[in-house]
């Protein structure tokens, strides 16, 4: 006879997932415990490791596509709160928890008059995710901004700190995403500048904001850019129904000078006009993915059953609702496959894929 093994009340089996997470799509966690501090975290990874479980990190869902066969193992949702303000001089450094709402960390810091996240105004998820894929947008990334994060060595159960060179920032990545085994994001420190203007640089917000004599505040910097994702169903509002997203599905390809060319050359062969293109480090060229799926046949208001592509924006690959996340990777996999075959590029999905056999299965 089989004895069941005993679970801690504060694990729960068999959770849906769908529920928390923005796509809302996908079966259940077959354990999940909230951490709401250190020491829970702790005991529910100690659990899990002596059961040889996997574990997985759930913060506020906006990034991530559950397996419709739920996930396996432990997944721990990130619960700790906490916020604090200490100002020195020109620098105020900003903490908060991981589990802090992002958008509301980004309009505490606006209303206290501090600048350096405005732009990052209106994104989903939380605090403890922004570093991990180095969040950005409009002009910023947390990279910039970020002073350092205090995580849990999940070999060692012991809480460290990382400054923002030892996180291994690239684009849309770090350390903690290449190696999401390694560490635990607890809480996230970031230097801002009291009492400063806003620095804009990115073109399409620049022109929201309009010509004016003065540096806009950073109060009008996150009025602007919540009205352009706003416009772009980039905002997780009720009575959108382009609501059920992760964002932005892919991200933009970053290209060698000569691939970059032999893009350009390619589009003008097929008449299809000049790709969006910028400047990104390390002499690299990055290439608007939006543009590259829309040229590739894929338009925006696209139905595929209970899935589809945003109509109004074609990055975004939205759920319906009553879906299936087998058939929102379908068509990820389809939009890759048209843009290799006619660019040459290989399109990278943004989020996290849990559930699933392999890291990728747009693949």
């Amino acid at each position: 006879m089989t004895t069941r093994a005993v679970v801690p009340p504060q694990i729960r089996e068999q959770v849906p997932l769908a529920p928390l997470t923005t796509l809302e799509l996908g079966g259940p966690a077959q354990y999940l415990a909230v951490a709401e501090d250190v020491a829970m975290a702790v005991e529910a990874l100690r659990w899990a490791r002596q059961r040889d479980l996997p574990v997985s990190v759930l913060g506020g869902g906006s990034n991530v596509v559950v397996a419709d066969g739920g996930v396996r193992g432990l997944v721990l949702k990130m619960g700790m709160r906490g916020f604090e303000i200490t100002a020195d001089g020109e620098v105020a450094t900003v903490t908060v928890a991981g589990g802090e709402p992002w958008d509301e960390v980004v309009a505490r810091t606006v209303a206290a008059g501090l600048a350096g996240l405005e732009c990052l105004s209106g994104i989903p998820g939380t605090a403890g995710a922004t570093p991990i894929q180095n969040v950005g947008a409009y002009g910023q990334e947390v990279a910039r901004s970020l002073a350092w994060v205090d995580v849990l060595d999940r070999r060692s159960f012991e809480v460290q700190r990382m400054t923002a060179s030892a996180c291994g920032f690239s684009y849309r990545a770090s350390r903690f995403r290449r190696r999401p085994e390694s560490h635990l994001v607890l809480s996230v420190s970031f230097a801002l500048r009291p009492g400063a203007a806003a620095a804009v640089t990115y073109p399409e917000l620049a022109a929201a904001l309009g010509a004016r004599s003065a540096p806009p505040s950073p109060r009008e910097v996150r009025r602007a850019v919540l009205e352009l994702r706003r416009a772009k169903s980039m905002l997780v509002e009720p009575e959108d129904p382009n609501r059920r997203s992760v964002g932005s599905f892919f991200l933009n390809p970053l290209l060698s000078a000569r691939h970059a060319a032999a893009v350009r050359k390619r589009a003008a062969a097929l008449d299809l006009g000049v790709p969006p293109m910028f400047p990104a480090p390390g002499d690299r060229v990055k290439v608007s993915a939006a543009w590259l799926i829309e040229r590739s046949g894929f338009s925006r208001g696209l139905q595929r059953g209970a899935v589809g592509i945003s109509s109004r924006h074609s990055l975004a690959l939205i759920h319906r609702g009553g879906g299936r996340s087998a058939d929102l990777v379908a068509l990820a996999r389809e939009i890759r496959a048209a843009v290799r075959a006619r660019f040459g590029i290989e399109l990278v999905p943004e989020p996290r894929f849990l559930g699933f056999t392999g890291s990728d299965p747009t693949t």
